[in-house]
């Protein structure tokens, strides 16, 4: 297997990440959502303009194909893309409160082979070298068995009902 190799997103990338999203949305939480669900969290999942701004969003490839996404932020948006309702864009005091894991998806067909993993170590070194000693995420139940392996705790299991149904997620935790 060849290796995941990341690099930060650009604005130009926006469209193909775009795609990517909802590649996996459609394939990846239908094994864990039912139709409803899977329906209304694309209102609260989606990639977040602002992380590619602030140069917190890496893109992972494979022999340069794009097969994954996802960052970190030091803003108080704890999830949702850009059409997301109560976005926060308030920077975070790493000495006080957590960065936040944001967006993190896997193009269908690439998942349990290392891009999620990368991704997430990436993130967790930048916040920790901006000075964050904690982060958070808000996992949906196809992310669990990822969060849980990299040793995040769960915090509040809760739902968000933006698109129309509940749609249930978990906020997570990890000591840096």
């Amino acid at each position: 297997m060849n290796p995941v190799t990341l690099r930060l997103a650009q604005v130009a990338d926006l469209p193909r990440l775009l795609e990517l999203v909802e590649a996996a949305i459609a394939t990846h939480l239908p094994d864990v959502l039912t139709p409803a669900e899977v329906a209304a969290s694309r209102a609260i999942m989606g990639v977040d303009r602002a992380l590619v701004e602030d140069g917190t969003y890496f893109i992972a490839e494979i022999d340069g194909a794009l097969v994954g996404c996802g960052g970190w932020s030091r803003r108080a948006t704890l999830y949702g893309g850009d059409h997301t309702p109560g976005r926060v864009p308030r920077l975070l005091d790493p000495t006080t409160e957590p960065a936040r894991v944001r967006a993190m998806y896997t193009r269908p067909g690439f998942t349990r082979r290392g891009v999620g993993r990368a991704i997430l170590d990436a993130a967790e070194a930048a916040a920790r070298a901006e000075g964050f000693s904690e982060v958070q995420l808000a996992a949906t139940l196809s992310g669990l068995p990822l969060y849980e392996v990299a040793g995040y705790r769960a915090v509040e299991h809760f739902t968000d009902s933006a698109g129309g149904t509940p749609v249930p997620l978990v906020r997570m935790s990890k000591i840096l």
